[in-house]
């Protein structure tokens, strides 16, 4: 006989490469990898996408996996599961608590809730989103942190904006941090100068690895890279799924003349991502906001040298083991990297300090974390 019963939200945990499996995707499934790891007890029903079963996730046997007939990945689909089955599916199956994975419980939750805020972007940035992702997102998310027990927040950044914005008593609201997967490492070198062969890659590049939408400022970067280009031979990588509104980005490109100069690589799947972070001289991430700024902290455990903006999360992230810019900065942005591809013992202090940072942050921690914010609620 199960302890209690926890219904999770997963429904955007995707295994697909697209821009979906990202941040929010790898949150959920590490946490609930790590909860498999650590809780035995309590009884989980865990509600994920169409296609998106157990055999998938590898999760204990009190670990339920339930796929949606339908693709409630896409906003449209997900918002009337959220807001209308999953009340109902709560009753059904006598659920003691419900944890809301992006930002959003139901309004007539039936039971005790934690939420999941990853950040506030649809507010400080509200340009940056379609109008009907925008408008659901700002509604739901303070609705839900008004009505959900407890709220969890990847950094202390996005904890303050809670607080500030949203107008959350502090006592309620709990960091719990992202962290690098246990992939993310330095590879063996061998492995990696057969990868640099395969690819085809020169002896230093730039890169950049994230979703293709207007807060990753990457109009910026490739003003930044014009100014790197008249000095350095290292050509600029672009990796990431297409999100919105990323055309401006090729407009860029053309009105500066960097075609030949500029690369973009798309999706990176997840077994050769550490290899591409691992061959490039530095890792660019001139974010205007980031809930926490995962790429950073990948490329970090991987050995790489990092340059990202000296806002919201990052810092946080990066700590003293990378080079911080105003993202406004193109010329500030362009010097950086311009140091770190031209500083060898620079490069070599900041692979040092990175990988210090980087094992900071633990998904076993942040598993250990969110259960304890279940006891808090009185689930366990």
């Amino acid at each position: 006989m199960w302890a209690k019963h926890i219904a999770v939200n997963a429904h955007l945990l995707a295994h697909t490469e697209s821009f979906r499996r990202a941040g929010v995707s790898h949150y959920i499934e590490q946490v609930l990898r790590h909860l498999g790891q650590i809780d035995q007890t309590n009884r989980y029903s865990i509600y994920t996408t169409r296609g998106l079963g157990a055999d998938a996730l590898g999760l204990p046997a009190n670990f339920g996996v339930y796929p949606s007939r339908f693709p409630t990945i896409n906003p449209r689909v997900r918002i009337p599961w959220e807001q209308a089955l999953a009340p109902l599916l709560l009753r059904r199956i006598g659920a003691d608590l419900f944890h809301g994975t992006l930002n959003v419980v139901p309004f007539a939750c039936p039971v005790p809730s934690v939420v999941t805020i990853h950040d506030l972007a649809f507010i400080r940035f509200p340009q940056t989103f379609r109008s009907y992702n925008r408008t659901y997102l700002d509604f739901a998310t303070r609705l839900s942190a008004r009505r959900a027990t407890r709220i969890l927040v990847v950094s202390e950044h996005t904890k303050h904006e809670v607080i500030g914005i949203l107008g959350v008593p502090a006592e309620r609201v709990v960091v719990t941090p992202n962290a690098a997967r246990a992939h993310f490492q330095p590879p063996d070198p061998q492995v990696l100068a057969r990868f640099r062969q395969q690819k085809g890659l020169p002896d230093q590049f730039v890169l950049y690895v994230g979703t293709l939408e207007p807060r990753k400022n990457l109009p910026t970067l490739i003003e930044a890279y014009q100014q790197v280009a008249r000095h350095s031979s290292a050509p600029l990588i672009i990796g990431g799924g297409k999100g919105w509104l990323y055309q401006s980005i090729f407009e860029r490109i053309d009105a500066l003349n960097l075609r030949d100069r500029v690369q973009f690589v798309g999706y990176l799947p997840e077994e050769e991502l550490p290899l591409w972070y691992a061959a490039a001289t530095v890792f660019v991430f001139p974010s205007l906001y980031e809930g926490f700024g995962m790429p950073p902290l990948e490329a970090m455990a991987c050995g790489t040298p990092v340059v990202t903006s000296n806002t919201t999360s990052l810092p946080e992230v990066v700590g003293d083991a990378g080079l911080m810019i105003d993202p406004h900065n193109a010329d500030a942005l362009a010097a950086a990297i311009r140091r770190v591809l031209d500083d060898t013992d620079l490069h070599a202090n900041m692979r040092q300090r990175g990988l210090h940072q980087a094992a900071c942050f633990t998904w076993s921690a942040t598993a250990a974390a969110t259960r304890a914010v279940y006891e808090a609620v009185g689930v366990v």
